[in-house]
């Protein structure tokens, strides 16, 4: 089978559901696949977040502290924590004045991976290249 590209599409904000949650959530299970399959098998993820999608990848997220739910930067934090590549695109965060610098990071938390910042060429390289594709 070789390695399984999956692409984990996030075109929706987080408010008023749960969709960007679930799709970081499926895109870090990925892990948990990798002991059912074959020696020399991989699933390769990729967590994409476009259009309106973008505009919860806030740092300084308070949601614990004001709905008692877990933010989307806390569990970016942890996809990053986990390796998982984390791909934004550039050309949504300038239509909605988000800056680079206020995506969020897991430095604290030990992590090696940054969000990646690209074109949505990028992107679309992913989505062409992937056996698997989800939209939240």
């Amino acid at each position: 089978m070789g390695d399984v590209k999956c692409a984990f599409i996030v075109q929706k904000p987080q408010y008023k559901g749960e969709t960007s949650r679930l799709a970081i959530t499926h895109a870090i299970a990925y892990q948990t696949v990798e002991i059912l399959l074959e020696d020399g098998d991989t699933v390769t993820p990729k967590l994409c977040f476009i259009g309106e999608g973008v505009l919860g990848l806030q740092k300084g997220q308070n949601a614990m502290d004001v709905y008692g739910i877990t933010s989307t930067e806390s569990h970016v934090k942890n996809c990053l924590l986990v390796d998982l590549n984390v791909l934004v695109c550039k050309e949504d965060l300038d239509k909605y004045g988000i800056s680079e610098d206020s995506l969020p990071d897991a430095d604290d938390m030990g992590a090696d991976m940054k969000i990646q910042v690209v074109p949505f060429s990028e992107i679309q390289k992913v989505l062409d290249e992937s056996q698997h594709v989800l939209f939240f």
